[in-house]
């Protein structure tokens, strides 16, 4: 029979895998019993490793104490979905145009499978998951978005978090997951299609969140986008403008800065983006003095 090879890193010796979790001791002492909302989408929603990677995260966290939230998008789902039904996708703006049809198809994946499936493989982890949309207990309520006069259909930005089904949840040691799917206000009985990066902003600022994390596709801000090395590690809150100015911070980026900035106006203390194609990458940034990405201070 063959001798099975080790796959383990022969220069990580019994002292060196001591000194990681030694190092490690204060930031599971500092995370215990607080809050964390991950906005989780992109590559690693695609790839099924990394998938896989994400969810042992969220469960470690978890089993420590941590409180963590996970909220999800689904673009690329969406897209083969309408696909497969034959219905071309189209956005204004950089926004879904969203009529009836699409706005069913939008719930249907978002929450009937998506929804579900992170939460099996998270129960497969060995963690605790319930599936929510912000249509559950009101969780988030919208008004429709009308852009530069623009009717975007069954698209809309959230007015109001109603917290109290997550901090249930949470206090009972559950991992909610939550599809973008919103409630329309008082007297609107509509669900709308809400950006998935938004949502989960506002959430951590409804939890008073410890921590709000956007895993991307990207290693965070870049002086060069075509230098992974150029990473810019920190961005002070009044720093953020020059940069948009002198196009550091560009296209599909603007908005995540953003979504960081309401989570930071609304007194959440740290807020990230990090590169959730890196495996682990969650751990990497919350339990070592390395941290990964960029963080909005």
């Amino acid at each position: 029979m063959e001798e099975k090879k080790s796959t383990e890193d022969p220069r990580l010796d019994n002292s060196h895998w001591s000194d990681v979790l030694v190092q490690a001791l204060p930031y599971f002492r500092h995370w215990v019993g607080k809050t964390v909302v991950v906005k989780y989408g992109g590559n690693a929603m695609l790839n099924e490793e990394l998938k896989s990677a994400v969810m042992k995260d969220l469960v470690l966290l978890n089993t420590i104490g941590i409180k963590v939230v996970l909220v999800h998008g689904g673009g690329p789902e969406i897209n083969h979905m309408l696909e497969r039904i034959g219905k071309e996708s189209k956005f204004i703006n950089g926004l879904r145009y969203t009529d009836n049809e699409t706005m069913e198809i939008v719930q249907m994946v978002l929450t009937g499978k998506l929804n579900k499936d992170i939460c099996g493989i998270i129960l497969q982890e060995g963690g605790k998951a319930v599936g929510l949309s912000g249509v559950d207990s009101a969780l988030l309520r919208a008004k429709k978005i009308e852009k530069d006069g623009v009717d975007l259909g069954f698209v809309g930005e959230v007015t109001q978090v109603n917290p109290e089904i997550l901090e249930s949840l949470l206090d009972e040691g559950f991992i909610p997951v939550v599809s973008t799917v919103a409630l329309g206000e008082q007297g609107d009985f509509s669900r709308y299609n809400i950006n998935a990066d938004t949502a989960a902003a506002k959430i951590a600022v409804a939890l008073k969140a410890e921590k709000f994390v956007q895993l991307t596709n990207v290693p965070g801000v870049l002086k060069d986008v075509n230098d992974s090395s150029s990473l810019i590690q920190r961005i002070h809150m009044q720093d953020v403008q020059s940069y948009i100015d002198d196009g550091t911070i560009a296209g599909g980026m603007i908005p995540k800065i953003e979504c960081c900035m309401i989570a930071r106006r609304g007194g959440v203390p740290r807020t990230h983006i990090i590169d959730g194609r890196v495996p682990h990458s969650l751990l990497i940034e919350m339990f070592s003095d390395r941290g990964i990405g960029t963080m909005i201070y």
